[in-house]
Formats: structure tokens, C-alpha cells, sequence
């Protein structure tokens, strides 16, 4: 009886989630198609009618191609858990006799391979379709699958000690296995961010310093105004997969850089590259790498104390078709709830995401004497030439958006400042 009602409230939460992503998504679609081919007023320099009707155009597509994708995988899930297929299947791997630690790889391992088979011809369809359809595509599918393999070698690099680590502690330590292995993931992750920049990302893509010339010294001017040292500025290859146009800041303590895309590079000026560089660098200066690692700890912490209370629960494992509780049923179990269990969380998430986009904003304005207008124009053209949706809803903005708005982000950066 436990096991049924168990997976009813599964259900509850799993349409839940469903129809209220749905439902978001047909009305962003609706608000889109009402208003294609008008342009908002903060646009108008930038973006004329037709780039609009492109832009409007991007965005529905993307839309269905969401829906579709998301539908797929959804119902594959029901069918798993309606099916007693995750419960079946690790039957079927027990009467191999692995023992505990191969068994737990193996069927976690087997699970994530299912689910990314079924992913992957969405993924080739959005990045080789639909992006080549609007112009951004640069990837061959050579490249395609190579990224593939290099992310499926990574993730076993670090998720098979993660795993052994996880039913090591879980089987030898007791009670308080999951502060201890609480400890470790933290530890782990602090090192996998320090390696980041160095070691995992120059895998997939090429970093070259930030040549010798006006740029360069516009930017180290800056940052002497600011008695501020970065590792390095760096630009990277993003050119080789798409035309998408980005930077961002990475690494911790003596790692930490900021990486500005290739495809930037050409589309902005140097006034404007360097408004781009000072807003990254106040993510830094605001402690927005720091406070989003504690309340990702934080979060952690809270999931291995639910795992702990969930471990010995057979009714929890009963109604996913398992026989009697197991370390990696508990794990897969996670990631199959995760989601539905949480999704009212996105906004909050999202919320505090758009916090940080303005304060990393009025620092840059600050940095740059007061000055919004450079920072405002690179916006204005990344949204442009990233097709950017000029319409969001404002309920699917408000769920789904971790940037704000950007005349959202325009009318703050107008602002007078205190």
C-alpha cells in the first residue's frame, strides 16, 4: 500500500512539472506569435523588422523542438517506471553476481547510457537543423561525436571514484556516512573547480592569452584601476561550434580567468569588449562564484541528509519495481525525482541568477566612471545577433530566465547611481 502511494505522489509531481513547463512554454509561444515583426523601442537601433521576424521565428522553433524533446523523454521515463523496467533490469544484473561495488557501476552507468541514447537524436537535430537552419552551426559531426567521447571519458575519470567513494561510505562509515561523504564531495568539487580552467575545459576548447594591443591595455587599465589581478584573459575557440557569441569568468583563488568567446571578439568593439570584460569581473568583485558554490553545498548537504533518511525505505524502492533497497537504486532514484520533486525551486534559482546579472552590471557601469552606454550597446548586440528573444512571456521569464530581461537590464543600467 506505502509502495502505491508512493508512486501516485510521483505521478502528481511528475505531471506536475510536466504540464506547468507546458503550459509556460504555449504561452511564451502565443506572446511570441502575437508580436513577431514588432520591435520593442531599447531594440530599434540595433535590431530592424526583419531580424525580429528571425528572432521570433528562432524562438518558436526552439519552443516545439522543446516540447517534442521534452514529450519524448518523459514518456520514456513512464514507461520505465510504469513498466518496472529500472527494477527489471537490475534483477537481470544480479544474477551475474557481480558483487555490490561492480553491480552499482554498471547499472548506473547502464541507465545514464539509455537515457543519453534516447537524448541524442534531439541533441543532433537541434545542433545540425535547427542551428544550421538560423546560422549557427559551425560543428561538423565529426566534432560532434568526438565531443561525446571526451565528455563520456571525463565523466568516468571523475564519476567512477565518485560512485566507489559514495558505496564506500555508505556500506563502512554508519550512521553518519553521508556527513562524511558530504565532506568529500566538497573537497572533490573545490578540486575539480581549480582544475576546471587549466586541465578540463582546454579539452574540448583552445585558449590563447588575450593578444598585445588596445584592447589589452584598455583592459589592464581597468583593472589597475581597480587594484585587481586576474590569472589571465583569454579567448576561446567558440567559433569552431557555433556562432553564438559569449564570455564568462571561471576558476578560483590563483586559477581564476576570463574568458571572452572568438565570436565576441568580431562582433563588438573594443569599448564595448571591455564593458563585457568589467561585467564578468564583477561577478568576481561581488562574490558571485562564492555565494553560488555555498548554496550549491548547501544543497548538497540537504540531498545526502534526504538519502540518508531514504536508504533503508524498501516501500521508496518497492514502487520503482526494485526488490529491497540498494546504494545505486537510491542514486538512480535521486535522479529520476529530482526534478519533479524540485521545479518549484526554479524560480527562486532564477531569481537570485538575475540578482547577480545586476549587480554584476552596475559594477561594470561603476568601473567604467559612470558610463552605461557601452555595456548597453554589447547587449543590444549580442540579443541581436544571437536572435535573442525580443518577446519572452513575462510568467516564463520569471521561471525560466536567469538573465533579466534585457530591457529589464537597459532601464536598470539608466538608472541614476547612488
Amino acid at each position: 500500500m506505502a509502495s502505491t502511494i508512493i508512486l501516485v505522489v510521483f505521478l502528481v509531481f511528475f505531471f506536475l512539472e510536466y504540464s506547468t513547463d507546458l503550459t509556460l512554454t504555449l504561452l511564451n509561444m502565443s506572446y511570441i506569435r502575437k508580436r513577431a515583426g514588432t520591435v520593442p523601442p531599447v531594440y530599434r537601433p540595433f535590431v530592424d523588422e526583419a531580424t525580429s521576424l528571425k528572432a521570433a521565428e528562432y524562438a518558436a522553433t526552439r519552443s516545439r523542438f522543446s516540447l517534442a524533446a521534452g514529450g519524448f523523454s518523459s514518456l520514456v521515463v513512464l514507461v520505465f517506471v510504469l513498466g518496472g523496467l529500472f527494477g527489471a533490469a537490475d534483477r537481470l544484473l544480479a544474477s551475474f553476481s557481480l558483487g555490490l561495488y561492480l553491480h552499482g557501476l554498471i547499472y548506473i552507468a547502464g541507465v545514464s547510457l539509455v537515457f543519453s541514447i534516447v537524448g541524442l537524436p534531439f541533441a543532433l537535430y537541434g545542433q545540425f537543423v535547427i542551428e544550421e537552419r538560423f546560422g549557427f552551426n559551425k560543428m561538423t559531426l565529426g566534432l560532434f561525436f568526438k565531443d561525446r567521447l571526451k565528455s563520456l571519458a571525463l565523466s568516468a575519470v571523475i564519476g567512477v571514484p565518485l560512485l566507489l567513494g559514495l558505496f564506500f561510505f555508505m556500506e563502512k562509515t554508519g550512521p553518519w556516512w553521508w556527513l562524511l561523504a558530504f565532506g568529500a564531495f566538497t573537497l572533490i568539487q573545490f578540486v575539480v573547480s581549480l582544475l576546471y580552467p587549466t586541465v578540463i575545459a582546454p579539452l574540448f576548447n583552445k585558449f590563447t592569452p588575450l593578444p598585445d594591443g588596445p584592447l589589452k591595455e584598455k583592459i589592464e587599465a581597468l583593472l589597475a584601476s581597480l587594484n585587481y589581478k586576474v590569472r589571465g584573459i583569454f579567448v576561446m575557440d567558440g567559433s569552431k561550434r557555433s556562432r553564438h557569441a559569449n564570455a564568462y569568468f571561471t576558476g578560483l583563488g590563483r586559477v581564476k580567468r576570463i574568458v571572452l568567446y572568438d565570436t565576441l571578439m568580431k562582433t563588438l568593439t573594443e569599448d564595448e569588449l571591455a564593458a563585457v570584460f568589467a561585467h564578468e569581473l564583477g561577478h568576481e568583485k561581488r562574490a558571485h562564484v562564492w555565494k553560488n558554490l555555498i548554496a550549491g553545498l548547501i544543497g548538497s548537504a540537504a540531498v545526502f541528509f534526504v538519502l540518508n533518511l531514504l536508504l533503508p525505505w524498501t516501500p521508496l524502492y518497492r514502487a520503482f519495481g526494485f526488490t529491497a533497497p540498494s546504494y545505486h537504486a537510491l542514486l538512480v532514484l535521486l535522479g529520476l525525482c529530482s526534478g519533479p520533486f524540485t521545479f518549484f525551486l526554479k524560480p527562486i534559482a532564477a531569481a537570485f541568477s538575475r540578482k547577480h546579472e545586476y549587480e554584476a552590471d552596475r559594477f561594470a557601469r561603476q568601473a567604467l566612471g559612470g558610463d552605461a552606454a557601452p555595456l548597453a550597446s554589447a547587449l543590444l548586440k549580442l540579443s541581436r545577433d544571437n536572435l535573442s528573444n525580443l518577446h519572452p512571456h513575462p510568467l516564463y521569464s520569471f521561471v525560466h530566465y536567469s538573465h533579466p530581461t534585457l530591457p529589464e537590464r537597459i532601464a536598470a543600467l539608466e538608472k541614476p547611481m547612488k
